[in-house]
């Protein structure tokens, strides 16, 4: 099947300096500042499955582009790089608008420059400057795409921000589907993308974060109109990063949704078997970028698109 969905080329970042973000876990409720390890101890626990998980993915025939994150400026959550920006088979690359002040230092125009030369990327629009405006959307945590179709799917909260998402939609010629959705604590979801994963022919969602019935059923029928299958997960899945996933394209045709060890963990035999019947399924510990990160493996992917 033709695609545009996925990619087998995947921008990640080793972190430098990962650890525990107070500016973050303001609004990111996954975060969970465990004081058993030291800082060191936390960054050098979070390179060590990086690279672990690095290997995993160039085994299955992903086309990995590792950037070693600066040591100075500080940032915590380098290892993220989804969020500052994202690329798109016209020749678009996109920077982001981030709510917290650290984050923005994970912006880097060496990587433009690089991502620019390598790929041709011939258009790059900039919403930086929207965080004047106290106006943040980050990214692909922000937006989840349905590239083949052209819908981006959202949900409301302060990094998600629904006037950038109308100019992204004009800008791009999407649909745009965006809705409400909480925590099991009645906390804003803060990025769409814990709570839904989407891949060619199927999509993860925990449907019980929208309250709203009759926004539950626009996702849904968009979903279904598109010719998704929709495999749905608990709150609790969610809580174990179970929607934090991110389909690519591996050797020889194969397919692969990758998540983290501790996603894998919580899918039931039958929401294994009915993803299995989509693609192959590829897991990775990263249990301390989990934890003090509040993002997990779909976070630390950053998509590369040739340009067509």
């Amino acid at each position: 099947m033709q695609t545009r969905q996925i990619t087998n080329t995947i921008l990640m970042v080793r972190p430098a300096n990962f650890g525990f973000n107070t500016e973050t876990a303001r609004n990111n409720a996954f975060q969970t500042n465990d004081t058993s390890l030291k800082p060191a101890e936390i960054s050098a626990q979070a390179r060590a499955e990086f690279d672990a998980f690095v290997e995993k993915l160039r085994a299955a025939g992903v086309r990995i582009i590792v950037v070693e994150d600066t040591a100075t400026p500080l940032k915590y959550d380098a290892v993220f790089p989804n969020n500052w920006f994202s690329t798109h088979a016209d020749g678009t690359l996109i920077t982001y608008p981030i709510y917290a002040d650290m984050r923005r230092e994970e912006r880097r125009a060496d990587v433009v420059e690089k991502l620019t030369k390598e790929f041709g990327y011939h258009k790059h629009i900039k919403l930086e400057d929207r965080e004047l405006e106290k106006r943040y959307l980050e990214g692909t945590g922000s937006l989840i795409l349905d590239r083949d179709n052209q819908v981006v799917y959202a949900c409301r909260s302060i990094r998600t921000d629904e006037g950038l998402l109308d100019e992204f939609a004009t800008w791009m010629g999407y649909e745009k589907v965006i809705f409400d959705a909480y925590d099991s604590n009645g906390l804003p979801i803060y990025h769409t993308n814990v709570m839904m994963a989407l891949g060619t022919t199927f999509c993860v969602i925990c449907l019980d974060t929208i309250r709203d019935a009759v926004q539950r059923r626009q996702v849904t029928d968009k979903l279904m109109a598109t010719g998704k299958d929709i495999i749905t997960i608990t709150m609790a899945q969610m809580a174990s990063f179970a929607g934090n996933m991110l389909q690519v394209a591996g050797r020889e045709g194969a397919t692969f949704l990758v998540m983290s060890q501790q996603a894998y963990d919580s899918l039931s035999a039958e929401q294994i078997t009915q993803l299995e019947r989509h693609t192959h399924l590829l897991s990775s510990p990263i249990n301390t970028i989990e934890t003090y990160g509040g993002g997990s493996a779909r976070c630390m992917m950053a998509e590369v698109f040739a340009v067509e």
